[in-house]
């Protein structure tokens, strides 16, 4: 009996031991901050983007935490900016950010490339803190085009900005700074999250920017970045864009009515991973892999109905996993490999177990093909989809319409489902 009452007691202090233990872990975690804004109630209070603003900054300046935003609709006027160690959280369905109205206005005086001020036609259409795009004719696309704040008016229709313009924008030309801007930017940034969140783009007043520069949610030189659970509506410009980032996390996001593009990874972004979204009647490409994405998964995704591609992928696009993703009823093919010299092409790519499944209904525009393959593209996979159409139709139709140039494509036949030529090399 004594032994057993030893070892009965034995194990009840080692019990104990590892309960002090494991409150003693507990206890050296650090506790963050957390703060909350609200229209009528919370730490911080306010309707605009400038109240959460306050709250991230706040948070980053302790070293980061967390900043729950309220219920309501809160107007936006310059990118929520986020920062290092700070996760965004709304109320899902509930918390709104929404773009407001748009304005342009030319520029009175040439805006010289690392110049920090614009003088425009148009003061009265601005404020301090909004965020706004400069381009001229030559200078109006992808990363030509400057996107900055304005920090102080320094006289009648001169604005201060909060960095250089990249190019020289001028009034032959037509140089025009805009308000436009990202709903929720993030520059630079590290271990940060955006969750819980409705964005509306105001996409029929707003001005356009470009995916390089802008989008719903956009990302630059990031790593590390998740947003989760995410709607964004009706942006003029891309859904989600992200560039120069490593380590982007997109999931179970909702990106549907945007002028441009739904989902954007690019400019090496590398290791990027989209699931469980949803990318649906966007009007360019639904997921467009750009220049130089690589190791990336794309997995269990709905891309239904944009107005070109379903999937675009192409310079420097390698080793990327696309897997159990419904790419159906785009105007454009369900998987396009764009065209590159063999040196820039998107090779190794492995598609797997995906439903590529009436694409190409704009036969005006697009060969009925539920796959194209431009260019030298090599070593690409295609394994267990279904490729083609749900029914038989009259006009002549192709699984994968592949280029002369392309090597080492490796595909079954039996995962071809109503076309009259599962693989067509074009001449």
């Amino acid at each position: 009996m004594n032994a057993i009452f030893l070892r009965g007691f034995v194990a009840a202090c080692a019990a104990i031991m590892l309960a002090a233990v494991a409150r003693a872990a507990d206890s050296t975690a650090p506790l963050r901050a957390e703060i909350r804004v609200g229209i009528a109630e919370g730490d911080i209070r306010g309707s605009d983007g400038r109240a959460i603003q306050a709250a991230i900054d706040y948070v980053a300046s302790l070293g980061g935490g967390t900043v729950r935003i309220g219920k309501g609709r809160y107007t936006i006027r310059n990118a929520v900016t986020l920062r290092d160690n700070v996760t965004l959280v709304g109320v899902t369905g509930e918390t709104v950010l929404a773009a407001c109205d748009g304005v342009a206005s030319k520029l009175t005086l040439d805006g010289d490339a690392n110049e920090r001020q614009i003088t425009v036609a148009d003061p009265g259409a601005f404020r301090v803190g909004d965020g706004v795009s400069i381009a001229d004719k030559d200078n109006g696309g992808g990363f030509s085009v400057t996107t900055a704040t304005l920090t102080a008016q320094t006289g009648p229709a001169t604005f201060r900005l909060s960095g250089p313009l990249y190019l020289d924008y001028l009034v032959s030309l037509g140089a025009t700074a805009k308000l436009a801007f990202p709903l929720i930017g993030g520059w630079q940034v590290k271990d940060a999250a955006v969750e819980g969140l409705v964005l509306e783009g105001n996409r029929d007043k707003a001005q356009y920017l470009n995916g390089c520069r802008g989008g719903g949610i956009y990302l630059f030189e990031c790593e590390r970045v998740a947003i989760r659970n995410c709607t964004v509506r009706g942006y003029n410009g891309d859904g989600i864009s992200f560039q120069v980032s490593a380590h982007v996390t997109v999931e179970d996001c909702l990106v549907e009515k945007n002028a441009g593009l739904g989902i954007h990874p690019g400019s090496g972004s590398k290791s990027p991973v989209v699931r469980r979204c949803r990318s649906l009647t966007n009007g360019s490409d639904g997921l467009y892999v750009c220049w130089r994405v690589t190791h990336g998964l794309f997995e269990d995704n709905e891309i239904r109905g944009n107005e070109r591609a379903g999937v675009s992928i192409g310079h420097k696009d390698t080793d990327n996993l696309f897997r159990r993703n419904t790419i159906v009823q785009n105007l454009a093919a369900g998987v396009l490999f764009r065209n590159e010299s063999e040196a820039m092409g998107a090779h190794r790519n492995v598609f797997e177990n995906n439903r590529i499944l009436d694409n190409a209904a704009d036969s005006k525009r697009n060969p009925a093909a539920a796959v194209v393959v431009q260019g030298p593209h090599h070593d690409v996979v295609f394994k267990d989809n279904t490729i083609g159409f749900t029914q038989a139709g009259e006009r002549p139709t192709i699984g994968i319409l592949l280029s002369a140039e392309a090597r080492n494509l490796q595909a079954d036949q039996a995962q071809f489902q109503n076309v009259k030529t599962p693989i067509e090399i074009k001449k």
